[in-house]
Formats: structure tokens, C-alpha cells, sequence
């Protein structure tokens, strides 16, 4: 029964749930007990792609809802999708969310480094005896004290599970962000949620290329870590892009994976190097790079994630390179606004 407000969705030879007219199906879905593919949330990565069999519905953009959709849209990114009537689709797949899955823990900040000046990693350790179980790759949500939330990437291994790894860059007015680079101190405490998402290594023998930006890195270099400790054989290259080479954060970790993984390649890739840098490695754009090593990617398995400018033009430029629609996996580092 729909109301003025709320309407019903209905999933094809599935469930049903409500929607409100502002809210979006993925969000929607996990308020009624179901969870639709979904990781960025933002529209960009395409993990929560599915099919609107009937209805009508809007997609938000920047520049407003945008217009009403009738009938059937054979691809369309359901977390952006409101419904204007009631709705069936068909979703990638969906499955029962087990309210245990995510669980809040409370972590201690236990160090925070300034590897740039735009970046912090910050340490948290859980209490004695807690562990987390995620997949790499994945992020959690840190619980602000309003009730708000933002979103990071663990950079830890699975492995590495009693405590967790986050990469923040500073964002002025961000909430959790300015607090790590004004406020926060070792010894303070943390709430976060997890595991979300789905930006997560396939079982695959396809060479992996990762593609990675600012701190983008964050998730990469735990599906990398994972990948050298349970020993995985795939050939790994790794490209970060940073606008000057004092953003190349991570090189110290690469240089630690070159010892632990030979023939694991890492490359920088700087867009704007100063004459006074003395920078001789690769520039320009980071995604260029990769088209430069591999004019022909219909081999290869990429994982990217950065902001979404980098996202759209890797995934354009990738599938002009033969890169196959479903060997392009990636998660866009969004702002908390343009989520859900």
C-alpha cells in the first residue's frame, strides 16, 4: 500500500520493502532488512548498478533531482534512484542483512602520523581480546557524536584485525577530519561500524593493476597486503598519482612490498612537479600512466579508487583500452554530502 510519501519497491522473484520519495533504494532496503550491491553510495563506482523493471522514479544530480524516468531502464545506479511511483527492479542480487554484520566497536587512538602535510594516519587499537572481521578493501564508518557518520577505508590487512588503519586527508570544515589534524590525541576514543562495501579482490588468475590517488591508497594497500600474505600469485602493478612528489606517501610501503613480493612493481605518477622538485619519474595523470604500460587491457583486472574525476576518466579511458565492463572494479572517495 503506497502512500503520498512512500511507495512500494518490489524485487523481481524477490522481497518487498518501502521507500520513501526522498530516500534511496539501497538506503531504504537496509532499513527494511535487505542489502543491494553498494559502495561508494554516491553514484560513481557502479557496484550497485541493477535494472527498474516499471515504475517511476528520479536520479538526483548536482544540479537537481533531474527528470522523471517511466517504464523500463535496463542500467541504472540504484543508490541514486527515488521512486515517484512504486517501483520493480532487479538488482545484481540481494540478500538478507544479518543486523550482527556491522558491528560498533570502540577504539583507542593508539598513534597518528603525518606522512604529508595533507595526510594523517591514524592507529586504532580495540580492547583486549576484540577483532574485527572484514574483507580488505572494505571501509567502516566512524560514529560522530550527533549521530552523524563518515566513511574511511581500512588500510590494515584482514590479518591485522584488533585494531584498524585509517588514512584522512584534510578537509577543512570536515568533522572527523579537522578534528584529526587539530584535536584528536593518542589515548582518545572512537566509535566506528563496520564492515561496508564491496570494493573487494575477485578470485581471478587475471594480472591486477591497481590505480590509486591521494588516499585512495588507503584500501589498495590493503588488498595488496592481503594479497602478498596469503601468497597469491598474481602479478601486481600498483599506480599512485599525487600532485607534487611530497603527496607520494605511500613510497615507503611500496619499497617494503618490493622486498616481500619481487616483481611486484609500484609507480608514482606526479601531475604538477616544480622545476625545484627535481622529480624524474612518470607524470601527468595517473590513469595515463596505466594506458602508457598497457595499451591493450582486455587481460587485466583493475581496482581503482580516488576521487570521482579520476574514477569516471579511468573507466572511459580503460574501456577504449579493451578493459571488459566487468574487470573495472572501483570505489570513489565522495564527500560525506554527496552520499546516500
Amino acid at each position: 500500500m503506497s502512500t503520498a510519501s512512500s511507495f512500494r519497491v518490489c524485487i523481481v522473484g524477490g522481497p518487498e520493502f518501502s521507500c520513501g520519495a526522498d530516500e534511496n533504494l539501497v538506503a531504504a532496503a537496509e532499513r527494511a532488512g535487505w542489502q543491494l550491491p553498494a559502495s561508494c553510495r554516491a553514484g560513481v563506482c557502479g557496484s550497485c548498478e541493477g535494472e527498474v523493471s516499471g515504475g517511476e522514479f528520479v536520479v538526483p544530480g548536482r544540479q537537481g533531482e533531474g527528470p522523471v524516468q517511466r517504464g523500463h531502464v535496463s542500467s541504472v545506479k540504484l543508490c541514486r534512484v527515488k521512486p515517484r511511483s512504486d517501483l520493480s527492479i532487479v538488482p545484481r542480487h540481494i540478500a538478507a542483512l544479518d543486523p550482527k554484520a556491522q558491528k560498533p566497536l570502540l577504539g583507542k587512538v593508539q598513534r597518528i602520523d603525518r606522512p604529508c602535510a595533507e595526510v594523517a594516519v591514524v592507529k586504532l587499537r580495540f580492547n583486549a581480546g576484540v577483532r574485527a572481521k572484514f574483507k580488505a578493501g572494505q571501509y567502516l564508518k566512524v560514529l560522530l557524536a550527533d549521530g552523524q557518520e563518515r566513511c574511511f577505508s581500512m588500510a590494515n590487512p584482514p590479518q591485522q584485525n584488533d585494531g584498524v588503519e585509517l588514512h584522512v586527508r584534510y578537509l577543512p570544515g570536515g568533522r572527523f577530519a579537522e578534528s584529526v589534524f587539530l584535536t584528536l590525541q593518542p589515548g582518545d576514543m572512537v566509535t566506528v561500524r563496520l564492515p561496508v562495501g564491496e570494493f573487494t579482490v575477485r578470485e581471478s588468475d587475471r594480472p591486477l593493476v591497481f590505480l590509486a590517488g591521494g588516499t585512495g591508497f588507503a584500501p589498495v594497500q590493503s588488498m595488496v597486503e592481503d594479497l602478498i600474505r596469503r601468497n597469491v600469485q598474481r602479478p601486481i602493478t600498483v599506480y599512485f598519482g599525487a600532485k607534487t612528489p611530497e603527496h607520494l606517501y605511500p613510497l615507503a610501503i611500496a619499497h617494503q612490498w618490493a622486498q616481500r613480493r619481487p616483481g611486484l612493481l609500484f609507480v608514482p605518477v606526479v601531475s604538477e612537479p616544480r622545476p625545484e622538485d627535481g622529480w624524474t619519474g612518470r607524470t601527468g595523470y595517473v590513469h595515463a600512466a596505466v594506458l602508457q604500460d598497457y595499451p591493450d587491457l582486455q587481460g587485466q583486472s583493475v581496482y581503482a579508487c580516488g576521487a570521482p574525476a579520476m574514477i569516471d576518466a579511468a573507466r572511459l579511458a580503460f574501456s577504449s583500452a579493451g578493459l571488459p565492463q566487468d574487470e573495472f572494479f572501483c570505489d570513489a572517495f565522495v564527500r560525506a554530502v554527496d552520499r546516500n
